[in-house]
């Protein structure tokens, strides 16, 4: 299954664009319209009404007559069941609004269903074989895709942005589908900053506006800023293979051969993640320092040509705070400390020990669904002990905008650097990724920024380099009861602006 705007498979192809009924006069026409009379429209008629009806039951017994072997090995059994009921239960009852002809056939079809609880798009995309009984091969769920011909957000002033978003919040958090604290700006001047939801379920305790948020792999960001703080003093070069400070206790001979630092910052390295057997195997606790992660990420290799193809890499990135304790002759946490933190004012950011106590501190939540609903879970025991260079910090919504205002302020690095930082690489094969920073354009407008995100964890920090918003959103809820349709929102509100 493919969820969201980020893809990754999982179940039935069910993956940082969201609309709403208030922001646009009313997604398409408010008819009902006839499902294509095709095989791929007649199985899309078949998935929208089994997930409005929302029985695991059903949709089990729907899988195993109705969809292909290979489609249904692709993920365990309760995989394919987790995500049909998280879509169900975030999505609500799904009204089918639309299909792209140009990009559908009898055999494949990308429709478009809205959400009214969410007010968002949902891109269904069934694909079915081209013999009868024409079973289903593939589905893809795409979150937030917009129809192509839907009408756009209008144009509003920065108040009636902060008053839709305030009432869009009210309307989440009611629904218990949103956990968290939001902070939106233009340069200095903060618009609009909110806490809902509760930090902890058990005690009740609410959270604030300086609560502690997981940080996903926002981390990144500042991995990326460290590494070119040392390129302008001249300790490290974009250009340096990785063998020039990682020994072949730490890294393979192709890597050190052939990987680059700047292929290590844009994910075209080639390397994977260290969440692998090894992690499963180990002990939290023992997680500490970064010598600690070495058996987790020695054997790495890469899988292609570094510089050839985008592959995000958790393992890279980690790399890369490796590299910054050899460069510095510091340790990485408290490089980042003394070189970012304190010059960007973050008073409430960093690595946390997470069997110690730290005040105001979020604890994670998401949930597990069963034939008669969900419970909630907390994280505790799937987090690390102690984040790193490709992420696992805490920090808050005011603190990634004080971080955000000291990097566009030049205050961390220089004005160049800021430019290559938060600029595309297409000719590294990262059309949409800098120096650890994601890239999206419109027009001649860069949104530059991070996210992050797993069970329980959901943040998002997005800045505007010529307008000058700049958004931060920090949850303790997964990523779909969390930051990822907030984001989306707030990207449509201000796109008009920007035009």
């Amino acid at each position: 299954m493919i969820k969201g705007k980020r893809k990754y498979q999982i179940l039935i192809s069910l993956p940082l664009i969201l609309t709403l009924l208030v922001v646009v006069s009313f997604p398409l026409s408010a008819a009902s319209l006839e499902y294509p009379d095709t095989p791929a429209g007649k199985r899309l008629k078949e998935i929208v009404t089994l997930l409005n009806q929302g029985s695991r039951q059903k949709w089990k017994d729907y899988m195993e007559k109705n969809c292909t072997q290979k489609f249904i090995d692709i993920a365990p059994l309760d995989r394919h069941l987790q995500v049909f009921s998280e879509t169900c239960h975030d999505f609500g009852r799904l009204e089918y609004k639309s299909f792209d002809k140009s990009q559908s056939t009898d055999f494949k079809l990308n429709a478009f269903l809205w959400s009214p609880p969410l007010e968002s798009w949902l891109k269904l995309s069934p694909k079915v074989e081209e013999k009868p009984p024409h079973k289903i091969t593939n589905i893809g769920l795409y979150y937030g895709s917009t129809p192509p011909d839907a009408e756009p957000a209008p144009k509003m002033t920065d108040r009636e942005i902060v008053e839709e978003l305030k009432r869009y919040l009210e309307k989440l958090v009611k629904a218990d589908k949103f956990s968290g604290t939001i902070l939106l700006a233009k340069n200095d001047n903060i618009l609009f900053k909110g806490a809902y939801g509760l930090a902890s379920k058990r005690f009740n305790a609410p959270n604030r506006i300086d609560t502690k948020f997981n940080l996903g792999s926002m981390n990144k960001m500042f991995t990326g800023v460290a590494v070119a703080q040392l390129v302008e003093k001249g300790k490290l070069s974009y250009e340096d293979l990785a063998g020039k400070y990682l020994d072949s206790t730490w890294i393979q001979k192709e890597t050190a051969e052939k990987v680059k630092i700047k292929h290590l910052l844009t994910h075209t390295s080639g390397l994977g993640s260290f969440f692998n057997d090894t992690y499963s195997k180990t002990s939290r606790l023992r997680l500490r320092e970064i010598d600690d992660w070495k058996p987790l990420v020695k054997d790495d290799k890469p899988e292609f040509e570094p510089g050839t193809r985008w592959s995000y890499s958790n393992t890279g990135m980690f790399l890369l705070g490796v590299i910054i304790e050899k460069a510095s002759g510091m340790g990485y946490y408290d490089y980042i400390r003394e070189h970012i933190s304190k010059p960007a004012g973050m008073i409430n950011s960093d690595c946390y020990e997470m069997d110690r106590p730290v005040p105001n501190l979020a604890i994670g939540y998401y949930k597990k669904y069963t034939d008669n609903g969900f419970d909630w879970y907390n994280n505790i025991f799937l987090h690390t002990v102690k984040g790193g260079p490709a992420g696992g910090g805490f920090s808050t919504v005011e603190d990634l905008f004080r971080f955000a205002r000291a990097l566009m302020g030049n205050q961390l690095v220089s004005k160049e650097s800021v430019e290559l930082l938060t600029t595309a690489k297409p000719h590294l094969n990262s059309p949409e990724y800098g120096f650890a920073f994601g890239v999206n354009k419109i027009g001649d407008e860069t949104i530059a920024g991070h996210g992050g995100g797993a069970a329980g964890i959901s943040s998002d920090l997005r800045f505007y380099k010529k307008s000058g918003y700049i958004y931060a959103i920090m949850s303790n809820y997964t990523n779909t009861n969390g930051t990822f349709f907030i984001s989306k929102k707030l990207q449509e509100m201000l796109k008009p602006l920007l035009q």
